[in-house]
């Protein structure tokens, strides 16, 4: 009878020590103790998982008993999913304040890349975030021809360009530029692993054709719908020999060179230009990606559509950006006269029907300037199963192929000038037929007076 008394007095002894111990620490939770700032802000990494930022709240001295805080998040089920970006703790706070400052979410810049931009305009929007710190609109370039973040995947690449993955960045407090473009290219081997990796393999695609066909779907295609066809497009032109004379790689070989105007408009010097990536003048894929590509670029590209389609303009009787698209020359020449006459209406009598947006336009050369020949392209039709053996020759430090020049349609001046060079011509000719005829006229008679 004494023992049990004995153990009975232990038990409640322990049970009302562990009662005061248990409240000790849950006023623990509740009560707020001073920061060694009247103000701190904390930066969370992207990919950061709850407990990596509950052990840096406790590395900065936020939290002061991590235990107490973990147990009752477990027993609640309440514990915050953390968004990487920057926390602001202001002082004095207690740890379930700690909790709702993480609940609340980040406070950080966002960096949003869009479908389509190319490392020019990635750098210039980074330049637009005061965290990075960057002076020039071109002081992040350099940053994007680290090759070794790809040279795994893609050992021919010559810059970053197509692997900079469009999607929204936050960026944190005291993250670099570098940092900046190593994320992007993280977000391009997880998607390309995901949803990619396996297609390209069962193909036998390189992962360079891939994401140089789809960066040039993606400056074609405004919709998702139509990429596939576009797709199609473009590798029925390069199984038939014909230069894909796309523009969007026009400008960006002028982007190269420092000699993109920016205004939207393609010059004659700009189709003049004797680059690799200008697919008016070479055949073949242009050395690599123009752009950054989507993943619904990049499935097209994999997936194209079985077609006979060589070209496509601008269906004028939709303002979305939609497309026609043709199988021959005779097709597409009514298709350039169908735009012509409504921009003509458009034109005269602008209140009807709004004019699509100017970036819809998609750059299609006149059909004869398809069919000239062409120096030999860079690339193969990526789907076919030669492509990857001849990818090691055009990553190779090659001098480029002498261009061979596609004229562009005459101006007036130009059409006048040759006018006057036929007249002058024809003129000469026949005072040089009268010569001979006088003469011929004279050694006649001549020979009659003999």
């Amino acid at each position: 009878m004494m023992f049990l008394r004995v153990a009975l007095a232990i038990l409640l002894v322990c049970g009302l020590s562990a009662g005061y111990f248990l409240y000790g620490k849950w006023q623990a939770l509740t009560e707020p103790h001073d920061l060694r700032q009247p103000r701190i802000t904390i930066a969370i990494p992207r990919g950061a998982t709850f407990e990596d930022a509950l052990a840096l709240l406790a590395r900065e001295d936020i939290l002061t008993d991590i235990l107490p805080l973990r147990v009752y998040l477990k027993v609640t089920g309440s514990s915050p999913i953390v968004q990487a970006g920057n926390y602001q703790f202001h002082s004095p706070v207690s740890p379930l304040g700690v909790i709702d400052v993480l609940r609340a979410g980040a406070h950080s810049e966002k960096l949003t890349i869009l479908e389509g931009w190319n490392r020019f305009d990635i750098a210039r929007a980074m330049r637009t975030l005061p965290a990075l710190k960057l002076q020039t609109d071109t002081e992040a370039l350099p940053l994007m021809s680290d090759r070794s973040l790809i040279s795994d995947i893609d050992p021919f690449a010559k810059n970053l360009e197509g692997y900079l993955y469009p999607d929204t960045y936050f960026i944190v407090e005291r993250m670099t530029p570098k940092e900046v473009v190593r994320g992007m290219v993280t977000r391009f081997r997880k998607v390309w692993k995901e949803h990619l990796a396996k297609p390209a393999f069962e193909k036998k695609v390189s992962i360079h054709d891939v994401v140089t066909v789809a960066s040039i779907i993606e400056t074609e295609a405004k919709l998702e719908s139509e990429r596939p066809k576009v797709a199609s497009v473009i590798y029925n032109r390069l199984s038939k020999g014909m230069p894909l004379g796309i523009d969007s790689t026009v400008v960006y070989a002028a982007k190269i060179e420092g000699k993109w105007r920016n205004d939207g408009k393609v010059y004659q010097s700009d189709i003049d230009r004797r680059s690799p990536y200008n697919t008016r003048i070479f055949k073949g894929l242009p050395p690599g990606p123009v752009g950054s590509p989507g993943l619904s670029s990049l499935l097209a590209a994999l997936n194209p559509e079985h077609t006979t389609y060589l070209y496509y303009v601008r269906n004028p009787y939709q303002n979305n950006g939609a497309h026609n698209f043709y199988s021959s020359a005779a097709e597409f020449e009514n298709g350039v006269t169908m735009l012509r006459n409504w921009e003509k209406k458009q034109a005269q009598n602008p209140a009807p029907t709004p004019a699509p947006a100017a970036t819809s336009v998609p750059a299609i050369p006149v059909p004869g300037s398809l069919l000239r020949p062409a120096q030999p392209g860079y690339m193969q039709n990526p789907l076919q199963g030669a492509a990857p053996k001849s990818v090691p020759k055009q990553a190779a430090a090659t001098p480029a192929p002498k261009a061979v020049s596609i004229p562009a349609k005459p101006t007036t001046s130009q059409k006048q000038g040759r006018s006057n060079k036929v007249v002058q011509k024809q003129t000469t000719a026949r005072r040089s037929a009268q010569k001979r005829s006088s003469r011929s006229t004279q050694s006649t008679k001549r020979k009659r007076r003999r």
